[in-house]
């Protein structure tokens, strides 16, 4: 028998080095800094619609401009939301960074791969991972 066959396998790396922690906190506060800049900017369009108000006029046109901004005000505020969540999961990424789990798949605890981390910084999931839950 070999000493070779005895050897333990080469242990798969199991969390990002302190340099690759800081490119990819980088790359999330680049991404906090635009999603807040566009928060701010869809806030102030529905402070904006907020303030015109219905003045009272009668007619089918006045009727159908309402109607087109409140639609209008609706989709601001779901694209609002949806920032909204998206710096909460950026702001969680960074505290995965400063707790050491930033980058290990919920599912699999494995890690994730650079590239998908680089385009969805605050996913805490693989691509296989996210395939088997669909």
């Amino acid at each position: 028998m070999s000493l070779m066959t005895n050897q333990p396998k080469k242990e798969e790396n199991l969390r990002y080095s302190e340099q690759e922690l800081k490119e990819f906190e980088e790359i999330i506060n680049k991404k906090l800094a635009a999603a807040r800049t566009e928060l701010a900017y869809l806030k102030a369009s529905l402070n904006g619609k907020a303030s015109e108000g219905i003045d009272g006029s009668v007619g089918n046109a006045k009727l159908m401009e309402d109607v087109a901004d409140v639609t209008e005000k609706e989709n601001l505020n779901q694209l609002a939301a949806r920032q909204q969540k998206f710096i909460q999961q950026l702001d969680l990424a960074l505290i995965r960074i400063k707790n050491g789990t930033y980058g290990v798949c919920i599912d699999t605890g494995k890690l994730i791969a650079k590239e998908r981390l680089k385009a969805v910084p605050h996913t805490q999931q693989s691509v296989e991972a996210k395939k088997a839950r669909m």
